[in-house]
């Protein structure tokens, strides 16, 4: 796959302000073009008139529209139905894992998580487009 704007591109969808700004410093000191939502509606909202990224990071607990909902909605849109979702959550539940994988996530980061291990991970999802 060619590496080109879009596969380089991440929307982090996360309502933790300092959360987000970690996650977008190590995204962007990697070359990824960070968009950041803090909260479920921006987000939706912000799928229904733009074109994909190359990856999605989703914080499960949002308010007003949950991390769930947001990957039944990625799912749902024709040009953004392959876009890899990788969720992120505090809660460590098996529940919680198997609902967002069954909801259509690809993988599942428990927070706090590790810098380089989620590199690692969003790497290999950009890669390989899986």
């Amino acid at each position: 796959m060619p590496t080109d704007i879009l596969s380089a591109s991440i929307l982090v969808v996360e309502d933790d302000e300092h959360i987000s700004q970690v996650l977008r410093f190590m995204l962007e000191r990697q070359g990824y073009q960070v968009t950041h939502m803090a909260d479920g509606r921006a987000a939706s909202d912000y799928i229904a008139a733009n074109g994909p990224p190359g990856l999605v990071l989703l914080d499960v607990m949002l308010p007003y529209v949950d991390g769930f909902e947001i990957v039944a909605l990625i799912r749902a849109q024709a040009a953004w139905r392959e876009v890899p979702v990788l969720m992120l959550t505090a809660k460590n539940t098996e529940r919680d894992t198997v609902r967002a994988l069954d909801a259509g996530a690809n993988d599942f980061v428990i927070k706090p998580f590790q810098p380089q291990e989620l590199l690692a991970r969003v790497r290999r999802f950009l890669r390989t487009g899986a």
